[in-house]
């Protein structure tokens, strides 16, 4: 008990310390975002959106965690969210909104894209999210990173009222030199901290020393800098009560019913992109925090809580966030074990909002912009570079550079419809640039687990031009459809045989089984055979394959289209056929004498009369059993008339695995008999069966009195196993072929 006590502690302290740290590395941040979506709408708006940073640290620090199953992540106000507030603030702006209007659809927005996230959640589209593919996810990423930069340069050099960048790097006029120097302060110790201590957070750190030089400047250079109201060097008055955190929350609900559906609607596109951005976020934080961690997140549950975390924020004033990567690697490395971390780190937001609010309201602007400067830098991915090295991954950087070209020449929506794009296109071109042709055999080389005798091998072999099998792999769509057919057209005029085994397959189209159809109808009109096996599993996709060709009338319609649960069942009907008569003849025969069977075939009947008298006849019935998987290998069998299937027991399943069935004629059991060791598998008859038995005793009885005899059984059954293993080598250098 007192163990367990301790351990929870231990937990909690933990769980403090994190949260702690995180905190440090997040607010900052959150009010360099909030500033960064507001000061789009004017200068004025600034405060409010440091204290909209604040409230989203705030709620989303205490839902999120909450409701989430992923121990140490933190969420909290990120960069994708004010890439794209901010692009929609200014867009706003331009067509003359009202900025009391512009405030309540950022609200919206915030609302509709967390209801976005939930839904998303509850569809399971989380499991989906986490596999785009890495050059789109790159490309947003950079492309949320150079507008972070290009929106914050302006504020950088000291340019407020909206002007563009490309004006502002135009016009030094418009520079004022204080908020270069304090946003170069902050940026060149906020790169510099890491190489001196961890023990603060970099961003700290970068954000004291800034406001240290602004309050330099200020003092020795120009004391206007100390006035507080209409000072656009700093964020200024947001009012850092609990009555003005009441006001935040409830006073930009006062015209929510001015809101109507149609501009509700209008939202819908930019809150979608928003919330897959977020969520792309938060899943790559988590995957990432797994593989540290050794633990598995629930993406599906993840989303859920992300969308109720940001509904919260939205409905607190505050503005949406996600998984932040740096501030959960800092819960993490500050001791965070829990959930609670992240609880925590809200609670202590809230708390520092509440006690430091007159102090937020001097934090220079120029500061800030310093910070997400370097922010955005991180964010893009200067590791694609390496990409060019290759030729086969060029096309993938020619992604990321479309993508990044998208989001920062027209708009972040735009982006995510051609990141979805090129997703689907890579895709296809996966399938293209990958064979889904995994083997292709010719008969003679491929062979049933029916032992067949040497005259009928003879005839297989040469016959074997007769039969194509082509073993299938990956997906079978309309981007593959040509790649089967060059690979089946000048099999389709020569074989009497063609085998698709559909083992490896993971999904079929439409398209696919017109072209199979289309296969199926050329063999057919001159008596040739189109074979599938492995038909009847179910796809990934919940489709089965054999209702599919069913449904599309591919395996219905001819007798000419044959379909065998496993490929070795295909083979084995194929040399059926191809041998004809030969089985049909052996068939009515009457049972074979010792001196009939191929074993012997070079001996007189009569050097094999003291041999006979060593052998014991035995007749068994259908599915009868011969022996076991255990049972003593003390008897060799020859088979007169049937067949004797061999299997080897598999737990779980009634049949086992089969490996091979020998006929009349042949002879089973050696390799056991003549090592002495004990049976590794069964024996069961296929047809009623008549065979010869030796057993150990009278085969030890032959040695004594006739070695020579003896000696000429162990050298067939030698010479015919050799026989056996050759085919067998053969077939294994063509399967790997």
């Amino acid at each position: 008990m007192e163990l367990t006590m301790k351990f929870k502690n231990d937990k909690l302290v933990g769980d403090f310390w994190g949260g702690l740290a995180a905190m440090l590395v997040a607010l900052p941040s959150a009010i360099a975002f909030g500033v960064t979506i507001y000061a789009s709408i004017g200068p004025a708006y600034a405060g409010l959106g440091a204290l909209a940073g604040i409230l989203g640290a705030t709620a989303l620090g205490l839902v999120a965690p909450a409701l989430g199953g992923t121990n140490r992540l933190i969420t909290a106000p990120c960069a994708p969210a004010a890439a794209v507030l901010s692009a929609f603030a200014i867009g706003l702006v331009q067509q003359d909104v009202e900025p009391v209007f512009i405030v309540l659809m950022l609200t919206a927005l915030g609302l509709v894209s967390g209801m976005v996230q939930v839904l998303l959640g509850f569809m399971g589209i989380g499991s989906l999210i986490k596999y785009i593919p890495f050059p789109v996810v790159s490309g947003y990423l950079s492309g949320v990173g150079l507008i972070i930069i290009g929106s914050q340069i302006p504020k950088f050099l000291g340019v407020f009222g909206g002007h563009s960048l490309w004006r502002t790097l135009i016009s030094p006029d418009l520079w004022q030199w204080q908020s270069t120097v304090v946003g170069s302060v902050t940026m060149i110790v906020m790169l510099g901290a890491p190489l001196v201590t961890r023990v603060v957070p970099a961003a700290i750190l970068g954000l004291l020393a800034g406001v240290l030089t602004y309050f330099g400047l200020a003092y020795s250079v120009d004391e206007s800098m100390l006035l507080l109201e209409g000072n656009k060097l700093i964020i200024g008055p947001l009012g850092g009560t609990a009555s003005s955190m009441l006001e935040a929350i409830t006073g930009r609900w006062r015209e929510i019913g001015n809101l109507k559906l149609s501009q509700i609607g209008s939202l819908l596109g930019t809150a979608f992109t928003l919330a897959v951005l977020l969520s792309i976020d938060t899943l790559k934080t988590a995957v990432v925090l797994d593989a540290m961690t050794r633990s598995r997140h629930d993406s599906n549950r993840e989303l859920v809580a992300q969308g109720m975390g940001n509904v919260a924020s939205a409905c607190a004033g505050g503005m949406p966030g996600a998984g932040q990567m740096g501030a959960t690697l800092v819960n993490l490395a500050s001791g965070g074990q829990t959930r609670v971390s992240g609880v925590v780190e809200g609670v202590l937001s809230l708390i520092a909002f509440l006690a430091l609010g007159s102090f937020i309201a001097w934090i220079p602007v120029g500061a800030l912009a310093g910070i997400l400067i370097i922010v955005g830098i991180r964010m893009i991915d200067r590791h694609s570079v390496h990409l060019l090295e290759s030729p086969w991954t060029m096309l993938d950087f020619a992604v990321i550079i479309a993508v990044v070209a998208v989001a920062v020449g027209y708009s972040l929506i735009a982006a995510s419809g051609v990141g979805i794009a090129l997703a689907m296109f890579l895709f296809i071109r996966e399938q293209l640039g990958s064979t889904i042709i995994r083997n292709k055999i010719d008969g003679s080389n491929r062979f049933s687990k029916r032992v067949r005798l040497g005259q009928d091998m003879e005839l297989l072999v040469k016959r074997g031009e007769q039969t194509i099998i082509l073993e299938l792999q990956g997906s079978l769509f309309f981007g593959t459809k040509d790649q089967l057919y060059t690979a089946l057209e000048p099999e389709l005029t020569t074989r009497t045989y063609v085998v698709l085994d559909m083992q490896r397959v993971q999904s079929v189209d439409v398209t696919a089984v017109h072209l199979l159809s289309q296969i199926r109808d050329s063999l057919a009109e001159r008596g040739a055979y189109l074979i599938f096996s492995n038909l009847t599993r179910t796809l990934p996709n919940g489709r089965n394959i054999a209702e599919l060709f069913d449904q599309m009338e591919l395996t219905t319609t001819t007798e000419h289209v044959r379909v065998f649960p496993v490929l070795d069942d295909a083979v084995e009907w194929i040399e059926d056929e191809i041998l004809g008569e030969n089985l049909k003849h052996a068939a009515e025969l009457p049972p074979l004498e010792i001196f009939e069977l191929e074993i012997f075939k070079n001996h007189k009947e009569d050097t094999l009369v003291d041999l006979v008298d060593c052998l014991e006849r035995r007749s068994l019935a259908k599915d009868e059993k011969l022996f076991s998987l255990g049972d003593p290998a003390n008897e060799l069998y020859l088979i007169r008339k049937g067949a004797v299937r061999i299997t080897l027991p598999i737990e779980g399943t009634a049949h086992g695995h089969h490996t091979l069935t020998y006929g009349r004629g042949d002879f089973f059991g050696g390799i056991a008999f003549i090592a002495g060791t004990s049976r590794f598998n069964d024996a069961t008859t296929v047809e009623d069966t008549e065979i010869f038995v030796l057993r150990r005793e009278q085969f030890d009885r032959l040695k004594e009195e006739h070695k020579r005899l003896a000696f000429e059984l162990l050298e067939a059954v030698a010479k015919v196993l050799a026989m056996r293993l050759r085919y067998a080598d053969k077939e294994l250098l063509a399967m790997q072929d």
